[in-house]
């Protein structure tokens, strides 16, 4: 080693003492001779005294730029006096002691560790080793070895390891040195590798020998033990060499034994440390068989229970907890398959894909299980599931999209790391960059600048495209010969389809409000034409509350097609199956029935119970229900409460969990009785009078089978999509049978997705029919102790992607029910259904004004025989000259589409918003409606929606990957939805703006996702000219100003990031090859708002709709900034420029990166609460702008101020 020349740090006096003393000993250091061994005593004796009594000394030693570190180290290595070492290694272990890892740093950044490893090695060959020199040379290495990342390479490398287990066998007794053994046996096993040798070694029979049962001497060594131990079993050789020698069972008999005398809790470190032990012996499948052989369900599950009452016995609870559901034997969950219940043969199968490997598979395969589910030693508490949602499949794509507030890279530097920007984007934006611009390492953003630079590609010829002109005839229309003062429609409203199947309609009647006009109430056949609907209010004749004490009914409508004639409905009970009478047509059909419907039609313009009926009609399904659900049926009315976002209870979680291993310990406390299940195909009811009523057999309804587990608990299995195996998120269920103020738990047990907002506040959805007929028709969020987990159901390899060993989640809630005799709905999110899309088209007809142009076409038939509604909205010409009819036919296009994913219901209610303001008579309605053509289809998947699918349609396939190549007989929507965009294309008209409504599972506000070119290549190291990056930064103009208007609406949330998985969504092609530069996705959450006017509240219908009203009026300023009056002073868009920049570069601490999907955390262990992550949001700006003005370029504000 180089001789150090001794050097002092500016400020330090250079008279210091300990600066001398160190001085001369680096003078000895370079004299090889035998008399200055007693020099060496008596200085480097001084120096220790002065560090034992003097702080300053310390600092002196190891200040920046201080070489005293250096010349001791130095002097260790060189010297052979025993007394000399030993003085030298208190310095260091004073110097180590106090003042934190850095002074740690700065002796293993001089290679301290190498020289006290290879003192160590010395001093292992003189026998008998000194004791005090071993002490002290391993309270020493315990200390470095954790600042040191290579030391356990190190210490294999250099023979170190089989010195410390020799002395640890000769001194198991000598608990002096035993514990700094330990010490540096623990840092020792922290590398696998040495793990794996240490326990050929026999070091894991070693530690067994110092653990032992309760005892208050030597805490410390146990501590340290049982933490080494720990380490070394994280190897699975170890841990089945723990297992063959039954040490599961001694380590749960000494948790017993601390748990029962630790009585005082003050040595929970120690029971925490023997549990940590048992978690990793767990890991390995004979680990988990030893555990259960051994009883340890039942022993950790008692133990566990007597600790809850104790807040600071948590962390034993949540880590006994975590292995107990590792060790809970992998279920079967209870279903013959898990393909739909339903099955829809296709035209024709695609050729490869998902539903092509669901189509090949043999009908006797066994997809529930694999032949072994539980074949893997993977460590389950930390396996790293993905999102199975194909929309946010890739978990690196969320932490790429960056927002307004320059969180992407804040995103990245957390989720995936950073680097520096090695592209120079200033000559690009005509600003200088800060240096330390990040961008995030991410695979799945487009790189390729080709591909990211919009290109026309209409892929079809031009003479397949004229097949659209049909659809635009306001484009050639001259209104020669209209009255404009005539309020005659110029377009015949659609004909009413005929029914299809029996239609069960919902009434729930006593005999006051549902009477025959003639005689008893009877199996007579009521003529359907006599029904009439009463619509009294609250304190109406059927407005009482005690109107469903009794017995409730449905009608049955059904339409006798043999002789043209209305068949009458039949009155039957729910208590049993409807019957059809082929006599029936014989009886009279001369009476009245009354059909109790709460008076809504103030409130609900757009809802007409008998108009739904009539749609309901002509609604085809692949089950062909025959039932309409009574919040379809009756409508939704917005409360008029706020409904905050739940705030979570501590310990909820945990207590269902633990309810859950009940079920193992206590099995004959299960009733384990089916009570409902679509597979039985005859009756899938089955009612014995004691338990709840399930039903989903109508439109938008999914729930497969309900069993009965625990006399108020329940499991429920979602069914999956049509033609697919999964995408089990939307439910929507009927309830009946209830008790009054009895508390019932339900679990959604096939949930598939890693996390859920249901974690974070967000509640479900009921629908009392009790409320509704005494006046009050609505869905309220409800629900208790709602929490989401995963669960020992276990997913086969054909349901989890191929994937070995992945667990089910559940979804948790509990309900208590008000009512008596009521029937109750839950829902994941408001329904919307085809029907009521149907309904709401018919109805905004009769709103349409003379001065409204409104235009109703069937763009095509669906898989399933349902058609799929395009509207054309704008405002008609104020009279039939050129001018007037030039102006109609130029005005830009604006084409809005909604609800590809059916489990999206907010989307519907979006665009409900959007479409009764472009219909409204508001002055700012028609100055839209002048500004703007509206292109709109409402309902891109009708089939999914009606057959309650999640995600896909009939073809099994979600319809937002399917924008690139569309086939015209499996997507059928989506062929004639881009046909009529490329034909706009051929002719010149591109949209001005394409937007798609969604909704979104697991982020909270609404937001929106753009494409830009500059912003997917800031997320990269991409070189690029400056030519190739020319582009307009209008694209955020849309959302900057909604980020103002809508008070749900998040600008920081918004993304323009292109990557290589949305390829073939529907706003990357309609922005690359229609070259629509305002080509959004608007996503509104499912949950609610954290910012804003309603932050802290859930979401309704209310604020939905008015997302949409929000969205028009945005248009319309758009309209304003674009005009060219506006356009000649471009400071709005050099705003929007200099705003991007400066958010782009912001680069705050990195304790505050999050990733997109992130949450705060709770309380509870993130291993604990579905493993999501735990770091928090950043702190919103305390500064914020106002509501109004936030946002506002400074152009919009000199007007305003104006």
């Amino acid at each position: 080693m180089n001789k150090p020349k001794m050097t002092t740090e500016k400020g330090v006096p250079s008279n210091s003492r300990v600066l001398m003393l160190l001085g001369q000993l680096e003078k000895l250091n370079g004299e090889a001779v035998l008399s200055d061994a007693e020099v060496s005593r008596h200085i480097t004796s001084k120096i220790l005294h002065l560090i034992q009594t003097q702080e300053k000394t310390r600092k002196e030693i190891t200040a920046k730029g201080s070489s005293g570190m250096e010349v001791i180290l130095a002097s260790l290595e060189s010297t052979r006096d025993l007394q000399t070492i030993l003085n030298i290694l208190c310095i260091l272990n004073e110097l180590v002691s106090v003042g934190g890892g850095r002074r740690v740093g700065v002796l293993v950044s001089k290679g301290g560790t190498a020289i006290l490893l290879q003192l160590l090695i010395t001093t292992s060959k003189e026998w008998p080793p000194s004791e005090e020199l071993m002490l002290q040379l391993h309270t020493i290495l315990a200390k470095v070895g954790p600042k040191d990342r290579k030391f356990g390479i190190k210490a294999r490398i250099n023979g170190a390891l089989n010195i410390t287990v020799s002395l640890l066998k000769q001194n198991l007794q000598n608990h002096k040195l035993l514990l700094p053994c330990l010490q540096v046996l623990r840092v020792y096993s922290a590398n696998s590798v040495n793990a794996v040798s240490l326990g050929k070694n026999g070091v894991v029979e070693l530690l067994f020998k110092i653990i032992g049962p309760y005892s208050k001497k030597n805490t410390s060594i146990l501590k340290v033990t049982l933490d080494t131990l720990a380490a070394l079993l994280k190897s699975k050789a170890n841990a089945r060499r723990a297992v063959d020698r039954t040490y599961v069972p001694t380590l749960l008999a000494v948790y017993q034994d601390w748990h029962r005398n630790d009585t005082r809790h003050r040595h929970v470190h120690i029971r925490k440390a023997i549990l940590g032990c048992i978690r990793n012996i767990t890991n390995i499948k004979l680990g988990r068989k030893a555990f259960l052989e051994a009883d340890g369900m039942r022993i950790l599950y008692s133990t566990s229970t007597e600790c809850l009452s104790v807040r600071t016995l948590d962390p034993l609870i949540n880590t006994s907890s975590l292995i107990m559901r590792k060790c809970f034997p992998k279920n079967r969950l209870p279903v013959p398959t898990i393909r739909s219940v339903f099955h829809y043969q296709l035209p024709h199968i695609p050729a490869e894909g998902p539903v092509a490997q669901l189509y090949r598979q043999p009908p006797d395969v066994d997809d529930v299980v694999d032949e072994s589910d539980d074949n893997d030693d993977t460590e389950a508490d930390t396996e790293n599931d993905t999102e199975n949602e194909e929309d946010e499949k890739n978990h690196k794509t969320q932490v790429a999209r960056g927002g307004a507030s320059g969180s992407a890279s804040a995103r990245c530097a957390a989720g995936l790391g950073f680097e520096y920007l090695a592209t120079d984007w200033s000559p690009v934006l005509g600003v200088p960059l800060p240096p330390a611009t990040l961008y995030c390492r991410n695979d799945d953003i487009e790189t390729d600048i080709s591909k990211l630079r919009p290109k026309e590609n209409l892929t079809r010829p031009l003479e397949d495209l004229k097949m659209y002109e049909c659809f635009f005839p306001e484009l050639s229309e001259n209104f020669q010969g209209y009255s404009f003062d005539s309020s005659k429609s110029c377009q015949t409203p659609a004909v009413l389809p005929k029914s299809l199947a029996p239609i069960v309609v919902p009434t729930a009647h006593a005999p006051s409000p549902l009477s025959l006009a003639q005689g008893e109430l009877t199996d007579l056949p009521l003529d359907l034409d006599s029904i009439c609907i009463s619509k009294d209010g609250p304190g109406g004749a059927g407005g009482a509350g005690e109107g469903l004490a009794q017995e409730l009914e449905r009608v049955a409508l059904e339409e006798d097609t043999l002789n043209g004639q209305s068949q009458s409905p039949v009155v039957g009970s729910l208590q049993g199956e409807l019957e059809h009478d082929d006599d029936c047509s014989s009886h009279s059909s001369g009476e009245l029935g009354v059909l109790e419907v709460p008076d809504t039609a103030a409130l609900l313009p757009l809802h007409d119970p008998e108009l739904y009926i009539d749609m309901v009609k002509g609604t085809k399904s692949v089950p062909q229900y025959t039932e309409v659900a009574y919040p379809d049926y009756f409508g939704h009315v917005a409360p008029t409460f706020r409904e905050h976002i739940l705030e979570r209870v501590y310990g909820v979680q945990r207590a269902k969990i633990f309810q859950d291993i009940e079920r193992m310990i206590h099995p004959n406390d299960i009733l384990d009785k089916v009570v409902y299940d679509l597979d039985l195909k005859r009756s899938p009811v089955i009612d014995d009078g004691e338990s709840l009523k399930f039903n989903s057999q109508f439109e938008s309804g999914n729930l497969r089978k309900a069993v009965q587990v625990r006399k108020f608990e329940y499991d429920l299995i979602l069914n999956s999509d049509i033609n697919s195996n999964h995408y089990h998120q939307w439910f929507y269920f009927e309830v009946s049978g209830m008790r009054v103020g009895s508390s019932y738990r339900f679990n959604i047990i096939n949930c598939e997705k890693v996390n859920s907002q249901f974690n974070y506040g967000m509640q479900v959805l009921m629908y009392s029919v009790q409320e509704a007929i005494s006046g009050h028709p609505r869905w309220v969020r409800t629900g208790t102790e709602i929490c989401y987990y995963k669960n020992h159901f276990s997913r086969s390899s054909i349901a989890a992607g191929g994937q070995k060993g992945k667990s089910y989640y559940t979804m948790t809630f509990t309900v208590t029910f008000q009512y008596r005799d009521d029937v109750c709905y839950f829902a994941y999110h408001y329904p919307y259904t085809y029907s009521t899309l149907k309904m709401h088209l018919q109805k905004l007809e009769a709103l349409r004004t003379p001065q409204i142009y409104l235009r109703q076409d069937v763009l095509c038939e669906t898989l399933g025989g349902n058609s799929c509604p395009l509207l054309t909205i704008t405002a008609m010409p104020q009279s039939s000259s050129n001018d007037q009819i030039c102006q109609f036919k130029n005005r830009p296009y604006v084409f809005l589409t909604a609800r590809v994913h059916p489990g999206e219901t907010n989307a519907s209610w979006v665009m409900k918003g959007t479409l009764e303001f472009l219909m409204s008579p508001s002055p700012m309605a028609q100055s839209l409606r002048e500004s703007y053509v509206f292109k709109i289809v409402p309902m891109l998947n009708p089939d999914g929606v009606i057959n309650g699918n999640h995600r896909c349609s009939l073809s099994g396939e979600d319809l937002n990957r399917q924008w690139q190549r569309p086939s015209p007989d499996l997507h059928p929507t989506i062929f004639h939805t881009k046909g009529l965009l490329q034909y706009l294309s051929s002719i010149q008209r591109v949209p001005l703006v394409y937007c798609d409504y969604h909704g979104h599972s697991r982020k909270k506000n609404v937001f929106m996702y753009g494409c830009s070119i500059k912003e997917t290549l800031w997320q990269t190291n991409v070189n690029a000219a400056a030519c190739d990056l020319q582009e307009d930064l209008s694209y955020r103009t849309l959302p900057k100003i909604l980020s103002q208007l809508a008070p749900a609406f998040s600008m920081a949330s918004c993304s323009f990031v292109v990557e290589k998985s949305k390829e073939s969504t529907a706003r990357v092609v309609v922005w690359r090859e229609i070259g629509v530069q305002k080509s959004y996705t608007m996503e509104s959450t499912l949950c609610g708002c954290d910012q804003g006017k309603y932050k802290g509240l859930q979401i309704g219908t209310r604020e939905l709709e008015e997302m949409g009203a929000q969205f028009c009026i945005a248009l319309l300023r758009l309209k304003r900034l674009s005009s060219p009056l506006e356009f000649r002073n471009s400071s709005h868009f050099l705003d929007v420029e200099n705003d991007l920049i400066e958010s782009r570069c912001k680069v705050t601490s990195s304790t505050t990166y999050v990733l997109d999907e992130d949450e705060p955390s709770f309380m509870e262990e993130v291993d604990y609460s579905a493993e999501s992550n735990d770091e928090p949001e950043p702190d919103p700006d305390p500064q914020e702008t106002p509501a109004d003005e936030d946002g506002l370029s400074d152009s919009e504000l000199a007007l305003r101020r104006s």
